[in-house]
């Protein structure tokens, strides 16, 4: 990392051991909301925090429950606020109103791989257009007087702009780039470019965070060697183990490692069930709400699947809890070790129902190439 880099690392908002690489929970739609955050932050915090993306058009306005992870967040972590768009205009507007409220910075989506999203020139599909970029990181730059940072891919289809990305960062002193290892194409199938991640940290001139299959403290500790970034995104693998960030620090500081067992994943799936929640919602469809982050958690349960292909059978709450106890509590299950990396082959892929009840609108976790 730069010097001008360690620079701008210092500038940004606190961290919980200095020194230590930064750790962030990524922005994603239907689940980094306010009760994710506090179920993360009680099993060790990331240093921050980004939102779920406000939709900024000509229409919008700041998002109840979006807006709620930020004025109501009693994590103690910052919160950064993400948006997604494309209207000059309105994004301006939109940073204005955010910085009336207590967030660490303004974060610009430029990432978000769902073909519905990207199909209407915003999230990464502005990747294609490196003017049009440009116009906006200009503007949000000139909008922003607190912290300005951006998420992004490393191209749309290929990394032919990627350079005009990055030179286009530097140009506008965005404060903190965050840069997922694949391009918007490869969804999130593909392998991590990490060398394309390095590129940019040797561009430019503010601290990057690596983004992309983090999936444990080891394999976080590789990256950072690999990369030579500033700090780690992580997304998915938070879901799957909140204990992750934690453990990043422990292993940095040569501190011995947390190490979860399945029990504790079975106290996160209550968290998970009770923070989320709600009298006016059916069983139902509350049960698929819970199999979207028990998706993820399965992984980890079993290495055969059997508790994921009972878990996606299973309807409603009351049944999902049984099967969880069946899988993490009885049997002497309680007390065996909750392991740092998913079980190989398993994969986090809801089936039909619960694509239907939890994704309609979102930037899918479970997005399949377009």
């Amino acid at each position: 990392m730069s010097a001008a880099a360690h620079s701008g690392l210092a500038q940004l908002a606190d961290v919980l051991e200095p020194g230590q690489p930064p750790t962030a929970l990524a922005p994603m739609q239907d689940v980094t909301t306010l009760p994710f955050m506090r179920a993360v932050a009680r099993r060790g915090a990331p240093d921050w925090f980004f939102t779920e993306y406000f939709r900024v058009h000509e229409t919008s306005r700041l998002e109840a429950p979006i807006l709620a992870s930020i004025t109501e967040n009693d994590t103690g972590r910052p919160v950064f606020a993400q948006l997604i768009g494309e209207s000059l205009p309105d994004l301006a507007r939109t940073a204005r109103e955010l910085s009336r409220h207590p967030i660490a910075g303004v974060d610009l989506n430029l990432g978000c791989p769902a073909p519905k999203v990207y199909r209407k020139n915003v999230g990464g599909g502005l990747l294609r257009d490196p003017a049009k970029v440009d116009e906006i990181l200009a503007l949000l730059r000139a909008e922003c007087p607190g912290r300005f940072t951006v998420k992004m891919r490393i191209g749309f289809d290929t990394t032919e702009n990627f350079d005009r990305l990055l030179d286009s960062v530097n140009r506008h002193q965005v404060d903190l780039l965050s840069v997922h290892g694949r391009t918007v194409k490869e969804m999130y199938r593909a392998e991590v470019h990490y060398d394309w991640i390095g590129h940019a940290v040797r561009r430019v001139r503010c601290p990057v965070l690596a983004n992309g299959n983090v999936t444990s403290a080891a394999k976080a500790r590789k990256v950072l060697a690999e990369t030579g970034a500033a700090g780690l995104m992580i997304g998915r693998s938070a879901i799957r183990n909140p204990w992750i960030f934690r453990q990043i620090r422990e292993a940095c500081a040569g501190r011995a490692v947390f190490q979860p067992t399945l029990s504790d994943a079975r106290g996160y799936i209550d968290d998970l069930r009770l923070s989320t929640a709600a009298a006016d919602i059916p069983d139902r469809v509350q049960g698929s709400r819970l199999k979207k982050f028990l998706n993820f958690i399965g992984q980890s349960v079993d290495a055969e699947g059997k508790f994921l292909y009972e878990m996606r059978r299973a309807e409603g709450c009351d049944a999902l809890m049984r099967v969880c106890d069946e899988y993490l509590i009885k049997h002497g299950h309680a007390g065996e070790p909750f392991p740092e990396e998913p079980y190989p082959g398993l994969v986090a892929r809801p089936n039909r129902e619960e694509a239907i009840e939890i994704e309609p609108q979102a930037c899918s976790l479970f997005s399949e190439p377009a």
